[in-house]
């Protein structure tokens, strides 16, 4: 082999490694539909639930009433001794799916709501998100500082991510997310990806 030859056959090879060696873009792992509803009424969280299974397939984990943190902010509307329980559901979803997610659920709230002349009090309060091994994300309504907008009035929260082994809390995570049973809830449906590579 000539010299020139064997410059090009040394660049070639160390152009293969360095394209072997880069980031190859990929459309990201579904997630699993999370929702949290808080309540004043378990007929109302019954019955929405029906029509969230017919969204999103059947109910595969629940936890039980966890005190809603944040009660006060709802009494007016909701009214007292407000509760919130998580739910999640067989079917997974796209990542990109989170707004989408938030309008359905929107949709629902009214359907179980007492009207009060033109005024409607919701029942139940609908929160959708998405559950992957990395972390859980919600969608919302209300724009805060550490939202992301996403489009269609509706803004992203990472609320939890794994790291050490574990869901972590950021500074405004909402305290019923690290309730003990919810917690457990979201390793339980964590434990049911086949989770390749985990970070740290």
């Amino acid at each position: 082999m000539t010299e020139k030859r064997s410059l090009v056959f040394v660049a070639w090879r160390r152009l293969a490694r360095y394209l072997q060696g880069m980031a190859r873009i990929e459309e990201p792992t579904p997630g699993r539909v999370i929702v949290s509803i808080i309540y004043s009424s378990m007929d109302a969280v019954a019955e929405s639930l029906g029509d969230l299974e017919r969204r999103f397939g059947r109910v595969e984990f629940e936890t039980s009433g966890i005190p809603c943190s944040n009660a006060k902010r709802y009494r007016e509307e909701m009214g007292d001794n407000l509760h919130r329980r998580f739910f999640s559901f067989e079917r997974t979803v796209n990542r990109a799916a989170l707004a989408e997610l938030k309008s359905a659920c929107m949709k629902i709230e009214p359907r179980y709501a007492d009207q009060v002349h033109d005024f409607l009090f919701r029942t139940v309060n609908i929160d959708p998100g998405i559950l992957t091994p990395e972390n859980l994300v919600m969608a919302s309504h209300v724009q805060y500082n550490h939202r992301v907008y996403m489009g269609n009035k509706v803004f992203a929260e990472l609320a939890l991510v794994w790291a050490k082994g574990k869901f972590m809390r950021l500074p405004w995570t909402n305290r019923d997310f690290c309730h003990d049973e919810a917690v457990d809830f979201f390793e339980r449906i964590r434990n049911g990806f086949e989770v390749v590579s985990e970070p740290v």
